[in-house]
């Protein structure tokens, strides 16, 4: 179908101004997403409604720990992705169409069949997640309409990378984004996604300007953004202009797809990092990729109480009530996280 958020110009040349890469596209030719093709002058999306996964997972996984705990999210993806991360953790169907000549598959819905299958598989939201949202932005658009309409939560996990035409059309839609803040370095965005970081702090600023639920995520990588220097202002930026109810998970990397020179992440250095933005005024930092070594319980951020514990994406235990610690009454940011909102699973 054709694509949303482009102009035309000479020779049949089109700009695409669906993300911060900002293509300009000769005819025949794709954008660097590999799912947006130029035809005869025409901006052409090639992933509308080819699904190529759906899955009913804990919203946990996202990972949001402060949208709906204890819920489940439909989750689906396309094909593709507008950054090329070394490390890409789904590099087969994010990095598909690059690494495949083009390749591109899925199998054929509807947002109608979508929401459906959300609701019979008792969701209360649906992530748009795996890949990057933004590349298949109009089927994702159109599914939220109708996710909306029957009462259902939007989702985007992302990595942040899109333009500000993109958010403010996704933004009506949209209940809850967590968002990859790679690193707090221009060079890291270069050379390792082939993209740039200021528009993803653009994007964040302006994700909780608009009222989104903003959670953020960073994966760190031994000796390439684990910097204290660099992990202490990255937790600056988001207690600033995020505000320091703003969760924020780090995770522990595992050599995968053209990142395997580099040894997992030592579980120390993910600590660290977390002692790290509690220090820089956050409320909430999660520990990733480590069960059962802490950092994944929600901690009441005046008396110090655990409100809600948990085992990998499993809610043990919900202590939250009217959105309040019940032992000092201090609130609890989030959305819905009272322990009737979610269903334990």
């Amino acid at each position: 179908m054709e694509a949303q958020l482009y102009d035309r110009l000479e020779n049949d040349k089109v700009h695409c101004r669906l993300c911060s890469q900002d293509c300009v596209i000769t005819p025949g030719r794709r954008g660097k997403c590999g799912v947006r093709e130029n035809r005869d002058g025409t901006l052409v999306s090639l992933v509308y409604g080819r699904v190529i996964a759906a899955n009913v997972d804990p919203i946990e996984k996202k990972p949001l720990y402060h949208l709906l705990p204890g819920s489940l999210s439909f989750s689906i993806a396309t094909v593709g992705c507008n950054l090329r991360c070394r490390f890409c953790q789904n590099a087969d169907i994010a990095q598909m169409p690059r690494d495949s000549a083009g390749r591109i598959t899925g199998r054929s819905q509807t947002p109608a069949e979508i929401v459906a299958a959300a609701k019979a598989h008792d969701c209360a939201s649906i992530a748009y997640t795996y890949t990057e949202p933004t590349i298949y932005f109009e089927f994702a658009h159109d599914t939220a309409r109708e996710a909306r309409a029957v009462g259902l939560k939007n989702v985007w996990v992302t990595n942040g990378a899109m333009s500000a035409d993109a958010l403010a059309m996704a933004a009506p839609y949209l209940d809850a984004a967590n968002v990859d803040l790679k690193a707090f370095s221009d060079s890291f965005y270069r050379q390792l996604c082939g993209a740039r970081l200021d528009p993803v702090l653009r994007t964040l600023r302006e994700m909780k300007q608009r009222g989104i639920w903003v959670e953020v995520t960073t994966l760190l990588i031994p000796g390439l953004n684990d910097d204290e220097d660099e992990l202490a202002r990255l937790a600056t930026f988001i207690v600033e202009d995020l505000g320091p109810d703003t969760p924020w998970h780090v995770s522990r990397f595992h050599p995968t797809y053209q990142l395997t020179d580099r040894p997992p992440t030592p579980v120390e250095t993910i600590l660290n990092a977390r002692r790290i933005g509690l220090a820089a005024g956050l409320r909430y930092v999660y520990c990733g990729n480590i069960p059962g070594r802490g950092g994944e319980d929600t901690i009441c951020w005046t008396c110090g109480q655990p409100l809600v514990e948990r085992t990998g994406f499993t809610i043990q235990r919900n202590r939250v009530a009217g959105g309040r610690c019940p032992y000092c009454r201090a609130s609890v940011a989030g959305v819905g996280m009272d322990s009737a909102s979610g269903q334990s699973h």
